[in-house]
């Protein structure tokens, strides 16, 4: 992993300061307290494969105080049963608050009930982990209102499951989601046909804006259906010039928002030190709370 410099020197000074904690002494200042950002490790996706462990360790070298998981298998996270990896997390100082997990595509008729068996298993290894949401990351584009009524019935569905045990279910968007069907706006269609109580919205930025909306529109029109936000810019957070995530930032506390993840899909680095780049922007931006 690289390192910078301001890096290294506030590592040190943490090892300084636990020592002159445990010794009683005085003599140096405590270390400016960093802010609580979280990342989805999806963008660390080629990396962490067989390297989980050491992955953890460079994130949490970094700062990153939150986690959002990209591996669910039977009952697994990133191979590991979610007690050994809560416990992997926690002694690294981070959490595991929020996972993407996709879940069965085909919930007609006879494989309703499967379906449903699936999130059951899948909401209860996420209370294990210690995980607070739970969070579909795409879905297909349904070919008609009624098509996409259904998924939103299954969605309040899977929705009572993640309650049962703890969790809150939602739906990370791309760009396709505001696209209309049939005169209407798929995205604000299914905000507007769940129950607040069983379905939330995890507003990925960088993809609204893409797809021509205003996320600070969404955040204010749907206040309180935002708890997470995926803070993003395709590549290293800031780089494209595009994204103002200051008022957006600003809308999302409003309305209450709970955690968010940097989350970065195309790198000009190793993407390591895309991640630590995204980190630091977003660490230094004064529209961001400690």
């Amino acid at each position: 992993m690289e390192v910078t410099q301001h890096r290294r020197s506030f590592i040190k000074k943490l090892g300084m300061l636990g020592l002159a904690t445990a010794t009683g002494a005085h003599w140096l200042q405590a270390a400016p307290a960093q802010k609580q950002i979280g990342l989805q490790l999806y963008s660390l996706r080629a990396d962490i494969d067989g390297n989980v462990s050491g992955i953890l360790q460079q994130v949490a070298a970094i700062g990153f105080t939150h986690l959002e998981a990209a591996n669910y298998s039977e009952g697994t996270i990133y191979g590991y049963a979610p007690e050994e990896i809560r416990k992997m997390i926690a002694d690294l100082g981070m959490s595991m608050q929020s996972a993407h997990v996709g879940g069965p595509r085909d919930f007609s008729g006879a494989k309703h009930g499967e379906a449903l068996d699936w999130w059951k298993a899948a909401a209860a290894a996420h209370a294990a982990v210690g995980a607070s949401f739970l969070i579909k990351p795409s879905m297909p584009k349904p070919d008609s209102l009624q098509e996409l009524e259904k998924w939103c019935n299954y969605y309040n569905e899977i929705g009572t499951i993640a309650n049962a045990n703890d969790l809150q279910f939602g739906f990370h968007n791309h760009s396709r989601e505001f696209d209309e069907i049939e005169g209407q706006v798929m995205y604000d269609f299914m905000l507007e046909n769940t129950d607040p109580d069983l379905f939330c919205m995890e507003l990925d930025v960088y993809w609204a804006t893409k797809a021509g909306k205003d996320p600070v529109a969404y955040l204010k029109k749907y206040a309180g259906r935002f708890p997470l936000l995926h803070i993003k810019d395709e590549e290293e957070i800031g780089q494209s010039g595009t994204m103002n995530f200051g008022p957006i930032f600003d809308a999302a506390y409003a309305q209450g928002m709970k955690g968010y993840y940097v989350e970065v899909e195309r790198y000009n680095h190793t993407p390591i030190k895309s991640v630590e780049m995204s980190y630091d922007y977003l660490n230094e931006a004064a529209y961001v709370r400690g």
